[in-house]
């Protein structure tokens, strides 16, 4: 699967998908580092290799992961920074919660953490969905990078 690239010195604003999020009840916010256990066993739902993702970015300061929660209950995950500086991913939402917002309003969480951080560029590593991360953050295939960084992946 692909990489894709991200300008992030060019994102859109967020701020009206942030509060239609909130008026759905839903809190984005960084995870927090005594929530781990927590954070990776939702992950884990979807890929033993997302859960160690998410431990390694719960380890960074600040934390590289975000949450959608709501009544105490996780939704949704989004990380960076984990398997590769300026990376982002892994992020997954919870099927009864698609069709929220959710996934975009965790990715743009995400790459502004990236780009608060320093970076110009982000790098969305093994795109499925390449259609999404087109519009909704502008991200354009980058050639030759498949396999990239994830040949040889242990199982």
């Amino acid at each position: 699967m692909i990489d894709m690239l991200v300008r992030l010195y060019d994102l859109p604003d967020s701020s009206e998908l942030y509060r239609e999020v909130a008026a759905k009840g839903v809190t984005l916010r960084r995870a927090r580092a005594f929530e781990k256990h927590t954070v990776a066993a939702f992950a884990r739902g979807f890929s033993e290799k997302w859960a160690s993702e998410v431990e390694v970015a719960l380890t960074r300061q600040p934390v590289a992961c975000f949450v959608a929660t709501r009544e105490k209950k996780i939704l949704g995950f989004a990380c960076y920074d984990t398997t590769m500086r300026g990376f982002f991913g892994p992020t997954g939402v919870a099927e009864e919660s698609r069709g929220l917002g959710l996934g975009k309003a965790l990715l743009m969480k995400s790459l502004e953490g990236l780009r608060e951080t320093g970076h110009a560029y982000a790098i969305i590593g093994g795109v499925g969905p390449r259609e999404f991360y087109a519009k909704a953050c502008g991200a354009i295939e980058i050639p030759g990078s498949d396999p990239g960084i994830y040949g040889d992946i242990l199982p």
